[in-house]
């Protein structure tokens, strides 16, 4: 099987990528500058807002088929603004760039190397921030980011049912990353292994999914 895993120098997607590899399959990283000293991981530079750069991976991937497109790439910039004076109009612009548009552009792009595959699935990494059960207030930028994830998701999985492309859409849990924070409720490795029990157990009858790491669905 060949993975390929955007945003995958840090974090979960650097995990997931090192447990794939350790696996025996074919894993494809890519990250915007530096790639981490990880072996049996071929590295790709991916600017996801950046179509040039999405257009320049396609053609540099030829007829390489893609089994897995795991769009894990994702920013959290407004952690911690304000009601009274943040959230300005620029980081709107970027959050919704990664989150959002370079979600969309990368599986614009990599279609047709999906589509090489028997078997091809699509799992975006979204959050249960992005539904509307858990809406406590505050980071409003990323809540609606990934709920426009989410929204993506599940309209490529409708328009790509007859494809025969699957796509899941995740949250990862609240992992101890630079994103989440040491306090955060489980490890990179946790959130790793159960995501890939997940994409596993994707297929095109459950197409459409919103589930948890540990295999909870969950609600829009």
């Amino acid at each position: 099987m060949t993975v390929l895993i955007t945003g995958a120098n840090r974090g979960i997607g650097l995990q997931m990528a090192h447990d794939y590899a350790k696996a025996g399959e074919t894993v494809i990283g890519t990250m915007r500058r530096t790639a981490p000293d990880e072996t049996g991981i071929r590295w790709e530079q991916l600017e996801v807002t950046d179509p040039k750069s999405h257009a320049a991976l396609a053609l540099r991937l030829d007829r390489q088929p893609i089994d897995l497109l795991i769009c894990n790439a994702g920013v959290y910039l407004d952690k911690h603004e304000n009601l009274a004076d943040g959230y300005d109009a620029e980081m709107w612009a970027k959050s919704f760039a990664v989150n959002v548009t370079g979600v969309f552009q990368t599986v614009q792009n990599l279609l047709p190397h999906l589509q090489m595959s028997h078997a091809p699935k699509i799992a975006i990494i979204s959050s249960q921030m992005a539904s509307d059960t858990r809406a406590p207030g505050g980071s409003y930028i990323y809540r609606s980011s990934k709920a426009a994830a989410l929204n993506l998701g599940r309209n490529l999985a409708a328009d790509l049912k007859d494809l025969g492309v699957a796509v899941g859409i995740y949250h990862p849990g609240w992992v101890q990353t630079d994103m989440g924070g040491g306090n955060a409720d489980i490890s990179v490795q946790q959130a790793a292994d159960g995501l890939r029990q997940r994409f596993a157990a994707l297929c095109v009858d459950t197409t459409g999914c919103f589930e948890t790491y540990d295999g909870k669905t969950h609600a829009y």
